[in-house]
Order: structure tokens, then C-alpha cells, then sequence
């Protein structure tokens, strides 16, 4: 079932309202050393000289399965409109236990904003898009950027804009105590309290925050609203520009493959990191979708 609906994720491209760009794709490439294992991610670039707004994309998979070939049609489809998309593998539960998962994805924003000449990408425009425990990725790493320190490297994590999909976003309260998480955690919410608050975007919200889209389906059991909602009232009570696109009857998986949530996500980023797209007609946009194989296992 999960490569049917990785296949799916590939091969439904939204329909945007841009020009397209001919993207480039770079793969393979290696962003960060763990041990003995090296990260992978591959990059999707507009061809055409320029100083693009860069995009993480950050696979779901409940933090246990998944690769960075899952959400290329979101990659490929950003890079379209004229951003230069980074999607990426990251260390997986319940062999690397968390924080493993958000330590890869910072080292990601890292990367990126290291070789952005080399990527004809802009870091001081960096966005990031996540479905599911991605989504749950990206909004971490909205709310726990840094400014530039001795202590993350020298480097800048802070995002400018973030779309989060099907996105848990606070793992602090759960009627059987985190004993759900076990295989993520290392522990249930008793045993180690300081994993699951340290994994919630929601206990992190602050003004500072960047700009945050969600899209999420009504009738989502995996992630229903009640897990991203109380996340998206906070951002706005904090004075953070927040947006959410609910698909009304959409379960999980239907919901990461809906057309117009797609298209105002990407149009969110978009806004929100200054692409320079142009105007194209629905019909057009829908003509462009992509058409991909079925995904690889990793190599």
C-alpha cells in the first residue's frame, strides 16, 4: 500500500498558477555524515541563471518510513514556478530515535544555506514544505529557528515561510500517555517528558515565528484537525501570519495530493519568499502536471 502511495504522490502534480521554469535535477547528493551513513537529498532547480528562493521538502512516512523521492512532485512543481527545492532522506524511528529526525532537517537548512551560490538559491530566502510527520518537521523548524550562534555554527535555521500538510503539531497531551510514540521516543510521556515537548511546534510559538500555510482534510483519522488547529489559533493569537485550507471529507492521503490545497500552498510560499512568477491559465497549469516512475528504494 505504501509504494501506491508514494507512486500517487509522485505522479498527482497540482495545478499552479506560474510560468514554468525547466527544472534541473540534481540527485544523490550528500548533505550531512551521521557515523558511518550519509544523507542524501536531491535538488530541483529552475535551469535558468538567477537567485532563486530556496524550498526544503521534507517526506512524511510517521517518522518510521519514507524517502526523499515521495514528495518530488512538490519539488518539481515549486522549481516550475521558479524556486530551487531541496528534498531530502533523514534518519528514520525506530532505529534513530528523536531528536535524530529534526537534528538531519537542521543540518538540511544548514546545507542549503551553505552552498546556496552553488544552487543558484537565495538564503535569505528559505522556505520549507512537509506532508504529515514532514509536516510536522517543517513546523518544528518554523518555530525553533535560530539566529546565527557559536552554538548552531554560525549558521542561520530561521525559515521565511513554511506550508505544513496533515501536520501534528504538539505531542504533550495524549490519553494514553505517549505510549503511541514509544518507537519514536524511546519512552512514553512520563519516562521522557523532555523528547515530547521538545518535539511539539506548539510549545515553541512566539511573534518571530514565519509565516505558516496548513492543509488539512476533515475527515484525516491519522492527524484529524484537533492535532494542527489549536497549533494555527496560537499562531495567530502570537500576531504570526498563518493560514488554513481545510479539504472538507479528505482523508490523510487524499488531502496530500489535493489540487487546490497544492496550488495555495505553493502560492503561499511563494508570496512569502518573493518568487518571481508569472500569471498562466487553470487549464494550462493542469496541462503541466508532472508525470513521474514509481519511486526507488534508496541506494
Amino acid at each position: 500500500m505504501l509504494r501506491g502511495v508514494l507512486l500517487a504522490l509522485l505522479i498527482l502534480s497540482p495545478a499552479t498558477l506560474a510560468k514554468d521554469h525547466e527544472v534541473q535535477v540534481m540527485t544523490k547528493i550528500v548533505y550531512a555524515t551521521v557515523g558511518d551513513r550519509e544523507l542524501l537529498l536531491d535538488a530541483y532547480l529552475p535551469k535558468e541563471d538567477g537567485k532563486y528562493p530556496a524550498v526544503l521538502v521534507i517526506h512524511g512516512g510517521a517518522w518510521r518510513t519514507g524517502n526523499r523521492f515521495q514528495l518530488a512532485a512538490y519539488a518539481r512543481s515549486l522549481a516550475k514556478m521558479g524556486m530551487a527545492c531541496f528534498a531530502i532522506d533523514y534518519r528514520l524511528a525506530p532505529k534513530h530515535k528523536w531528536p535524530a529526525q529534526i537534528e538531519d532537517c537542521r543540518s538540511a537548512v544548514k546545507w542549503i544555506r551553505q552552498h546556496a551560490a552553488e544552487y543558484r538559491s537565495d538564503p535569505a530566502r528559505l522556505g520549507a514544505i512537509g506532508y504529515s510527520a514532514g509536516g510536522h518537521l517543517v513546523s518544528l523548524l518554523a518555530t525553533t529557528g535560530e539566529a546565527p550562534s557559536r552554538e548552531n555554527g554560525n549558521v542561520d535555521t530561521r525559515l521565511q515561510a513554511v506550508a505544513a500538510g496533515g501536520a501534528p503539531t504538539d505531542f504533550r497531551v495524549f490519553p494514553d500517555g505517549g505510549e503511541w510514540a514509544r518507537f519514536l521516543m524511546g519512552g512514553n510521556f512520563k519516562e521522557v517528558p523532555e523528547k515530547f515537548n521538545s518535539a511539539s511546534p506548539a510549545a515553541f510559538v512566539d511573534k518571530d515565528d514565519p509565516p505558516i500555510f496548513f492543509y488539512n482534510g476533515t475527515s484525516d483519522r491519522l492527524v484529524p484537525l484537533i492535532w494542527t488547529v489549536p497549533f494555527h489559533q496560537a499562531l495567530k493569537r502570537a500576531g504570526v501570519t498563518t493560514e488554513m485550507h481545510k479539504i472538507e471529507g479528505a482523508s490523510h492521503i487524499a488531502a496530500a495530493m489535493n489540487r487546490t490545497a497544492l496550488t495555495q500552498a505553493y502560492a503561499f510560499l511563494a508570496k512569502h519568499l518573493g518568487a518571481d512568477t508569472g500569471q498562466r491559465t487553470e487549464s494550462d497549469a493542469r496541462a503541466a502536471s508532472d508525470r513521474t516512475s514509481e519511486p526507488k528504494e534508496d541506494e
